[in-house]
């Protein structure tokens, strides 16, 4: 790889004005050591860093360049939008048509409210469980992030019915104490959660494949058995699709696995690259949402005519026949090649995947919950993560987030992806 000396000038300067120099955390590389590589543009499946080094991207903002990164139908019609203005403080009809699009497409949602983050989508989503069932504790699973509100900054103590302690400094003992960690893939681990607060809990909080301890599908029948016991102790089930929401498949990834959320959450692809955020669901809940009813949530950017029209032209091209087929072979493809490289190089591991999401843990045979992704050598990732990096490949720099092919990604990328983590596992085992 070319030098990356601009990279490294802008994270000096960076260190002066913002904490950590970045303004996401995982961005900073502290999982793999090293300066991050500031980015100048991207377009397709490539990424083009300060210094002007070219990268096969799997980053993909975390997943909302399903099209790829700047798709010419989406940035005309963003720059179509700006030439009407940024925003307005006022209703607009592309507010309506995203709603209606989403409303379409996800059974359970016959209600759409749009924020400005998956995180806002969470904070929403527990508010109105909390108010629909009068109840204050919530149930969420070791390993699965659903935004930085407090209430879901907790983690699993020694066991499921353990309450949970802050997972961020700032975030008071007592309202963690409201929140329960089960374990995913662990139906027994949700009974004892539910078992020790009898009657308390308005909600189970879901997502239906775990994408940020790495890639975990839910084993068989786990999901629909979640469900049944939120709702046989009158809790509801809150899906996090703001990973899986339209990446999957054209809706909700929960509804094509037989299960029927009570309130789904979404993010990313509808904006199409743009921040954004939504809760869905039925009526009875949605519409207790000011200024209809009485749980109050606000946003002076909620609704933005940018992000609403980029997510009406991502969702309009993901509707086209064969999107969702040739995202999954793709996906496929690079499974396939990682598992092989894993076993030509004679190295521990696994690879997780569902549809365009996957992860390669390096150690653990198999990873079906939190505990067992944390038995990855993160150590061996950081070598690997850095030799893909020296062959020009952008990957998560983190052992435990996912990788996010698009529409964009062509067979010789996945292919050169392929063959460069090979060498970077034969690097990464040397040391």
């Amino acid at each position: 790889m070319a030098a990356n000396t601009k990279s490294t000038d802008l994270f000096t300067r960076a260190q002066k004005v913002i904490p950590g120099a970045v303004n996401s955390p995982v961005r900073a590389w502290k999982g793999v050591g090293g300066a991050p590589l500031f980015v100048e543009s991207a377009r397709g499946p490539y990424l083009f860093d300060a210094d002007g080094n070219r990268f096969i991207d799997f980053v993909a903002s975390y997943g909302p360049a399903i099209l790829g990164h700047a798709h010419p139908e989406v940035a005309k019609a963003i720059a179509e939008q700006a030439n009407s203005g940024f925003g307005f403080g006022a209703p607009t009809r592309l507010e309506v048509e995203l709603a209606e699009l989403i409303s379409s497409a996800v059974r359970c949602a016959e209600r759409v409210r749009l924020v400005s983050s998956g995180t806002e989508a969470g904070m929403t989503a527990l508010r109105l469980a909390r108010a629909a069932t009068g109840r204050p504790a919530i149930i969420k699973f070791d390993g699965c992030y659903h935004g930085h509100s407090d209430s879901l900054l907790v983690r699993a103590g020694s066991g499921g019915m353990t309450l949970a302690v802050p997972d961020s400094a700032g975030v008071p003992a007592e309202l963690a104490a409201l929140t329960m960690v089960a374990t995913y893939n662990d139906i027994e681990s949700v009974e004892d959660c539910f078992k020790a607060n009898p009657g308390r809990v308005a909600a189970v909080i879901v997502e239906p494949v775990a994408a940020n301890m790495g890639v975990v599908p839910p084993s068989q029948g786990f999901l629909p058995a979640v469900a049944d016991l939120a709702h046989h102790h009158g809790a509801l089930l809150i899906c996090d699709e703001v990973i899986t929401g339209f990446r999957l498949n054209f809706g909700a990834a929960s509804e094509r696995m037989g299960v029927q959320p009570d309130l789904v959450m979404l993010g990313k692809i509808i904006g199409g690259g743009m921040p954004v955020g939504a809760v869905a669901g039925p009526a009875r809940y949605l519409d207790l949402l000011a200024p209809k009813g009485p749980v109050y949530q606000a946003g002076t950017l909620s609704g933005n005519p940018l992000s609403v029209r980029a997510g009406l032209e991502t969702l309009k091209i993901l509707q086209r026949p064969g999107t969702y087929e040739r995202l999954e072979a793709a996906g496929a493809r690079m499974e396939a090649g990682l598992s092989s490289a894993l076993a030509n190089c004679d190295a521990p591991g696994c690879v997780n995947r569902v549809g365009s999401l996957l992860t390669m843990f390096l150690g653990p045979a198999q990873v079906r919950n939190a505990e067992e992704a944390r038995g990855s050598d993160t150590a061996k990732f950081a070598r690997f993560f850095h030799a893909l990096i020296d062959r020009n490949i952008n990957v998560p720099p983190s052992q435990f987030e996912a990788m996010f092919i698009s529409l964009a990604h062509s067979d010789d990328d996945i292919d050169l992806t392929i063959a460069a983590a090979h060498d970077a596992l034969k690097q990464a085992a040397r040391g």
